[in-house]
């Protein structure tokens, strides 16, 4: 348990429950739920250049990332078709992987195919069911993707300030502005709490808040004096009780409830709006091929980490179909901007291409 480990290292109240969020990130768990402690630790493993556990803001926001990568990968031969969605694997004779096809009806052929969509789009939409194993399908038919997030994106005409640390008279970023901010965070407790409502139905009626101000480090992002405003929070149901849908009132009452919460803290927060996109979990399902709208393609709980990610027996990127793999956050070791699970699993690919 996050809670016994906590009250074994700390006093502070705060404290705790600021290590806490971390423990509890993506899933829906409190920091109270067995297994708790592990995601904390996933959360602060390895390092940045040369800085245990520490984190990272990608100047030109996360895409740049993504971009990055494509860069590398072109300059290195590789061919990237974006927009272009795959239909499903195709499979020969003998049922092994062949390459893909678009939903244009343009087929890609290849030796191998690696799949960075979740083990329930691969497995489940993919690749005719008839071609896995039956307790294979079953397994990832089961997999736990129950999300509590919901992403809120704020544009903002002015910096937030803060009652505990007032802004400065002209108006630039202070330090504290250049860090993760947890908010509703003074307590354990509360975390629970907000856990237990989003258990039976309800958005937290105080939720779980960490705001990015990615602007503050990289000016680019936004108009000079305006800022872009992250705000990672949770718990909010996939379904919520009484059969309610998450519908544009549902958002927007839950988006207050968080403008709210930043209000109490940050006066005229909510007066410096001026534009905000809310992505409920079945938002973050739709549009970007999560899960339940779990941003690690499934839950990070004892039962579904390493030899059991995906599934048993197939934690090792193969898959039941000859030259297909798991590369995403679906496969070992799980969610995060770190590439593990791509790089051990392009090592598997071009081990076996050799053999080809």
């Amino acid at each position: 348990l996050l809670g016994q480990i906590l009250d074994h290292w700390f006093e502070s109240e705060p404290l705790k429950a600021t290590l806490a969020t971390d423990a509890v990130i993506g899933a829906m768990a409190s920091p109270h739920t067995p297994g708790s402690g592990y995601v904390l630790l996933h959360h602060v493993m390895g390092e940045l250049e040369g800085r245990r556990g520490a984190w990272g803001y990608v100047a030109g926001g996360m895409g740049a990332l993504s971009q990055a990568i494509a860069h590398a990968a072109t300059a290195r031969g590789a061919h990237i078709f974006a927009e272009k969605a795959v239909c499903h694997v195709l499979l020969g004779r003998d049922g092994e992987a062949q390459g893909v096809a678009l939903q244009d009806g343009t087929e890609v052929r290849s030796k191998l195919v690696l799949s960075n969509a979740s083990p329930q789009i691969t497995f489940l939409e993919l690749i005719p069911q008839e071609q896995l194993p039956k307790d294979f399908v079953q397994r990832i038919r089961q997999v736990d993707a129950r999300s509590p997030v919901t992403k809120i994106n704020v544009a903002v005409d002015r910096l937030p300030s803060f009652l505990a640390a007032p802004n400065a008279r002209n108006g630039q970023p202070l330090p504290h502005h250049q860090c993760s901010i947890h908010l509703n965070c003074e307590g354990t407790q509360l975390l629970h709490q907000a856990f237990t409502e989003a258990s039976h139905g309800h958005p937290s009626s105080r939720p779980m808040i960490e705001l990015c101000i990615p602007s503050a480090l990289d000016p680019g992002l936004a108009p000079p004096g305006c800022h872009v405003v992250s705000l990672f929070t949770q718990y909010t149901p996939s379904m919520l009780a009484g059969g309610q849908t998450w519908d544009e009132q549902a958002r927007n009452a839950y988006a207050d409830t968080v403008f709210d919460c930043i209000e109490d803290y940050a006066p005229g927060f909510k007066a410096s709006v001026i534009g905000k996109d809310i992505l409920t979990p079945p938002d973050l399902e739709r549009i970007f091929g999560l899960p339940g709208g779990n941003i690690f393609h499934g839950g990070m709980s004892l039962d579904q980490l390493y030899f059991a990610r995906p599934a048993p027996s197939y934690s090792g990127y193969r898959s039941p179909v000859p030259g297909l793999y798991l590369c995403g956050s679906g496969a070992h070791p799980g969610g995060g901007v770190m590439g593990a699970a791509g790089r051990n699993a392009a090592q598997v690919a071009i081990k076996d291409f050799r053999h080809l």
